[in-house]
């Protein structure tokens, strides 16, 4: 039985009462079913761009910021820094807060979290979570995530977004691997809160440099950490953007998570996506996983694939000539 369930559960049987107004429903992903709520009051709020063009798409109201409303519904994400910050959010713009998760992704220790400050909260546990609600409070006020900051690492970067506490190694050994010159017009897909663009506009020959990220959260860090003016930020899904003109070299350490769930077909996804984004003669430099399983979605989407480097956990890879 899926998450919404408990959504479903707590509203049909009465237990979470419905008071008639807007709903924002915080981060949820596809899956998530509001068919509960009724559709005119529901307001999505999201910063991942394929989540939200997929609310748009079947006809939703969509913002990337946490709007007025009489119930917000916190769809629990896996970063607890980040689900903290958005019931403090929640309370802020909403008069009561309903929390909806996986014990997987830690609902249970926020449950208790809340428990300790308010006392007691009703709940419902239901396929492998819980759902759980209060009337808004101050009481989480110091859970607000604080603005984006620069870490030890000297970048800055803020809660939910990925590695954010340290630069990631194998970011660090594509940097590390590219050659001294590079292509005029790159990109970096998937570009995070932007620590490749330091090392890939320090090369030679480099003109202007797209950092695609679907991550707005991460955007925002990275138009912190990157103020080179041949730099251009693009909010857009690495995996649907077509470019006008197509890059000349693209460099790129794909995602392979959804969630908690390893999904090696997004990281094909990039590959297919960077073969069409370049031209006849661009040239694509990635980093992967070792386990991860890419050579065969290389080899189907370019003519030449060489490893560059590796090392017990990672291996860059050096690609030309895609195929159409």
């Amino acid at each position: 039985m899926s998450a919404h369930s408990r959504l479903s559960t707590a509203l049909t049987d009465g237990a979470l009462p419905f008071t008639d107004g807007p709903v924002t429903v915080m981060r949820p992903p596809l899956t998530y079913d509001v068919g509960a709520l009724p559709r005119d009051h529901v307001m999505i709020q999201h910063t991942f761009k394929p989540d939200c063009a997929g609310w748009e798409g079947a006809g939703y109201d969509v913002a990337t910021d946490v709007r007025a409303a009489k119930m917000a519904i916190v769809v629990l994400p896996r970063a607890k820094a980040l689900a903290r910050s958005m019931i403090s959010a929640a309370c802020r713009t909403a008069e009561v807060i309903v929390v909806d998760g996986t014990k997987t992704d830690g609902i249970d220790s926020l449950f208790k979290a809340c428990r300790k400050v308010l006392g007691h909260v009703p709940s419902i546990t239901k396929a492998h979570g819980r759902i759980f609600w209060f009337p808004a409070t101050d009481a989480f006020a110091d859970w607000a995530a604080p603005a984006p900051a620069t870490g030890a690492h000297g970048y800055v970067t803020t809660a939910g977004v990925f590695s954010d506490g340290a630069i990631d190694k194998g970011s660090q050994l594509l940097a590390d691997s590219l050659p001294a010159k590079l292509p005029g017009r790159m990109a970096d897909l998937g570009a995070g809160w932007g620590f490749l663009a330091g090392p890939v506009l320090d090369k030679e020959g480099v003109k202007s440099l797209d950092l695609i990220e679907a991550e707005a959260l991460s955007l925002e860090c990275a138009r912190q950490n990157v103020s080179d003016p041949r730099a251009q930020f693009l909010w857009e899904d690495a995996t649907q953007y077509a470019p006008d003109t197509a890059y000349e070299g693209i460099v790129m350490n794909p995602p392979f998570h959804v969630g908690r769930s390893a999904d090696p077909s997004l990281g094909r996804s990039f590959i297919a996506s960077a073969a069409k984004m370049l031209a006849g003669h661009g040239k694509l430099w990635m980093v992967a996983n070792r386990h991860l399983p890419y050579e065969q979605a290389l080899s189907d989407a370019f003519r030449n694939v060489d490893i560059i480097a590796q090392n017990n956990a990672f291996k860059v890879f050096h690609a030309t000539r895609p195929q159409r």
